[in-house]
């Protein structure tokens, strides 16, 4: 039998899996890739699939080949805090889900952990733009200011690496990521000994942030505003942390971030007020490429004839 950890490419992803594999170690084979790239049980082979852990992906995203995992034999564990939907009852299945919009994966799983590896739930959390969260369980590791912001720029740097089209448009493979901090109980020693890929991160966001700080609204209202990004690999790799840095600027209005296509389509990014953090996925489902959590969603295929159509939307659930 063979066993497989499957897990979304950006930083609450990772962090989350880091915590599980130090906590139980397990021989499986990765499944991931960009951040939003969801449906990843495709990947599986029902025949001779044993243990599945699957975190930080839709369930609901992910039905179909559920249910046939399960019907094949193979004993899942699913953690996540995007819309589920129904959740299937089978012997097999455990699962760990929560939607609430303070609420991650990371953050979940160091519950289930009770806290044996939450340094790295708190970069997950501040990767995920979850900062309260991320300093409430900062508070009860007694971590110093330098070692918080620390964490918080590692979680940043994480989940910008997971934007893109295709994994061509990374810096790092998610899995690869995985691999390199894996060993690291403390996020702080993995920095200190990987200097020259912490640097890499950072260089890349830095220079991609730096090229969309002039950008302004393409559409905007006193409660939203919606930004539209050129076809470029630098801004499919800012997209979402672009998305986050607007709703840390202004917290009392919803942000839309929309990333043009070769097609004409865009690929969006969604989030909600941090003074309010709901409906950004019930926005997003309205089409059909949509989905996410209530804080942050997105879109990835908003055909062209639709932006407007999408602007209406927006503006209506964020009036």
């Amino acid at each position: 039998m063979k066993n497989f950890d499957v897990f979304n490419g950006d930083a609450d992803g990772i962090c989350a899996l880091l915590q599980l594999r130090q906590a139980v170690p397990l021989d499986a084979e990765l499944v991931t890739g960009v951040k939003r790239d969801i449906q990843l049980l495709d990947r599986i082979d029902s025949e001779g699939a044993g243990r599945i852990t699957v975190l930080d992906v839709s369930l609901d995203k992910n039905r179909q080949p559920l249910e046939a995992l399960l019907k094949a034999g193979a004993h899942i564990f699913y953690c996540d805090h995007h819309f589920a939907g129904e959740i299937p009852e089978h012997p097999n299945l455990e699962t760990l889900i929560n939607t609430a919009p303070d609420v991650c994966t990371s953050l979940l799983v160091n519950g289930h952990l009770r806290g044996a590896y939450a340094h790295w739930a708190v970069v997950g959390a501040f990767g995920d733009n979850l900062d309260e969260s991320a300093r409430a369980v900062a508070r009860t590791l007694g971590l110093d200011s330098d070692t918080v912001d620390l964490y918080k720029r590692l979680g940043t740097y994480l989940n910008y690496n997971g934007y893109g089209a295709a994994l061509g448009d990374l810096h790092f493979h998610p899995a690869e990521l995985y691999q390199l901090m894996r060993s690291y109980s403390e996020p702080r020693v993995f920095v200190t000994d990987a200097v020259s890929s912490f640097e890499k991160l950072e260089q890349g966001y830095e220079g991609d942030m730096g090229s969309a700080a002039d950008l302004l609204p393409e559409w905007e209202s006193d409660t939203a505003a919606l930004f539209v990004l050129p076809d470029a690999p630098w801004a499919r790799r800012v997209s979402g942390v672009y998305g986050n840095a607007l709703a840390n600027a202004t917290p009392g209005r919803a942000h839309a971030v929309l990333t043009q296509k070769s097609n004409g389509g865009y690929l969006v990014s969604v989030r909600a007020p941090l003074s309010d953090k709901r409906d950004a996925d019930t926005l997003c489902r309205q089409f059909e490429t949509g989905g996410g959590r209530a804080a942050a969603a997105g879109i990835n295929e908003l055909p062209g004839d639709q932006l407007s159509t999408f602007i209406d939307a927006f503006s209506a659930i964020y009036p």
